[in-house]
């Protein structure tokens, strides 16, 4: 069964090679698209039902023990992680087939977005701080290409602010690989945790994890890091757009939750409080910059930021209830927000263009397109019964458990501010009569069939999580639980205790 470990990773790659070799069939790269898509999520279900029913799964690859060769871990968060994104890669794959223009299909649209799943998925299962570089990059290439394909100038524009500062994100990281190699020996995860669990003189440890800080901050578009995700999530295809604010923010996410439980724990009264501090920010000014904007890609890139806040939240409350109320906002909140990115290309389809001054009137010819906002701004605002409610009652109880008063108050006043900045976008959008300058488009048949079944799908699915709560609480807890405790970690991967 350890072969379930490498079947996320080597599919996308399977799938992305047949997609070259078919270079110019579009038609089969589209069929490949969607098969390579639906296989994923199934491996990754067969994945998670393993390691739930027997543990934490490792695969030494070459047979080479830890930590001496490549090594591939599924714990409960990992395995859950991926579940979640390939199926958002799978509603996604579906939703492109009705949005993508013939031109960017045949400049290789469809296998890059592959090797960036590729890419997502090699994130979540790595044991190995290498490794996960390696994996940052295949996703950084297969992102910044998909940023500028087209060439239009916006596009290039947004691409080159997005490569540059990740590009200074991966030298930042590449230079923590290099001190901490060099000061410990190892940077198999597991063997660091091992061999930094009692350091006589944990400073310049912290020093190191304060530039992984920095470099997964990045990733993750915490305050005051966020700067670049604004500049340009708004300008390639909404698909695009859709994958990357459901996917890439969280796999940053998903190394600080690594990272800062597993190894970088000597000084938690520092590093943790400063993480709570930052979270604190990225909440307050991703909510704030969403006030102002008038492009609705524009309003859901803030408040992605703001929203990235209450997950590192969990993290610096360095708790079981935090850091499994952070899982929990983390599977919501890459459905959510995935699918809102998603219906802002429906909303900008049936509209002609996504100004919230030119819209209006949705609400009347589109009621379908209007229930389906209308589901997933709710979610996102956090109001009951819906998914997003779950995920911040958990996140106000845990930061209540903690005394952390003035985080729960921002936390409660910037659900507050989206609930107003989603109003608002509704009234203009849906609601208020069409202004004399707007349009509303007739969609196609294919439209419909193509683009608002993944929306449903991913609505669907927001609203399933509020009567799954429990047990999707549970495999939350559970991955809390793990992280705090990473002895069961270290006996999987197979490590010398000191």
């Amino acid at each position: 069964m350890k072969l379930l470990l490498v079947f996320p990773i080597l599919l996308p790659l399977l799938m992305g090679v047949l997609m070259t070799l078919g270079w110019r069939r579009r038609a089969l790269q589209r069929v490949l698209s969607v098969v390579g898509s639906a296989l994923l999520f199934a491996a990754s279900i067969a994945l998670f039902r393993e390691v739930w029913a027997h543990g934490i799964l490792v695969m030494q690859v070459g047979g080479w023990p830890a930590p001496y060769g490549i090594t591939l871990v599924a714990d409960t968060l990992s395995a859950s992680m991926v579940v979640v994104a390939s199926f958002v890669s799978l509603c996604v794959s579906l939703y492109i087939l009705g949005t993508v223009d013939v031109r960017r299909e045949r400049n290789g649209f469809h296998p890059l977005m592959q090797i960036l799943m590729m890419g997502v998925c090699g994130s979540f299962l790595t044991g190995d701080l290498f490794n996960l570089f390696v994996w940052f990059e295949v996703m950084l290439i297969a992102s910044f290409v998909l940023l500028a394909l087209g060439g239009e100038r916006q596009q290039i524009v947004g691409a080159m602010k997005y490569v540059t500062i990740n590009l200074v994100a991966s030298a930042i990281f590449l230079s923590a690989l290099g001190i901490l190699y060099g000061m410990v020996g190892t940077l198999n995860m597991a063997d660091l945790s091992a061999k930094l669990a009692n350091v006589a003189e944990p400073a310049p440890i912290t020093v190191v994890a304060m530039l992984f800080f920095v470099a997964f901050g990045i990733k993750a578009a915490m305050f005051p890091l966020f700067f670049w995700l604004p500049a340009s999530y708004h300008t390639p295809p909404i698909a695009v757009s859709a994958i990357f604010a459901g996917l890439l923010t969280k796999v940053g996410v998903y190394a600080l939750l690594r990272t800062f439980t597993l190894i970088f724990v000597q000084e938690p009264a520092f590093t943790h409080s400063m993480i709570l501090m930052l979270s604190v920010m990225t909440m307050i000014f991703g909510a704030l910059g969403a006030i102002p904007q008038t492009d609705l890609r524009k309003v859901f890139s803030f408040l992605l930021i703001s929203h990235i806040g209450y997950m590192t939240l969990g993290l610096g409350l360095f708790s079981a209830a935090g850091l499994a109320a952070a899982i929990f906002y983390l599977f919501h909140h890459m459905l959510v927000k995935t699918n809102l990115f998603l219906i802002c290309g429906l909303v900008a389809r049936a509209g002609g263009g996504y100004d919230l001054r030119r819209l209006g009137g949705l609400y009347r010819f589109r009621p379908g397109l209007s229930a389906l906002f209308f589901v997933s701004a709710l979610a996102l605002a956090g109001i009951p019964p819906l998914s997003g409610f779950f995920g911040k009652y958990v996140v106000v109880r845990a930061a209540l458990e903690h005394h952390a008063y003035l985080a729960t108050g921002v936390v409660l006043l910037t659900s507050l501010l989206t609930l107003w900045v989603l109003a608002r976008v509704w009234l203009r959008a849906f609601w208020e009569e069409l202004p004399e300058r707007g349009t509303i488009m007739k969609p196609s048949n294919s439209l419909i069939l193509r683009c608002y079944i993944p929306v449903t799908l991913l609505a669907l699915a927001t609203v399933s999580f509020a009567f799954l709560a429990s047990p999707i609480y549970a495999v939350a807890e559970r991955s809390a639980w793990e992280l705090m405790n990473p002895g069961s970690y270290l006996d999987a991967v197979g490590v010398v205790r000191p």
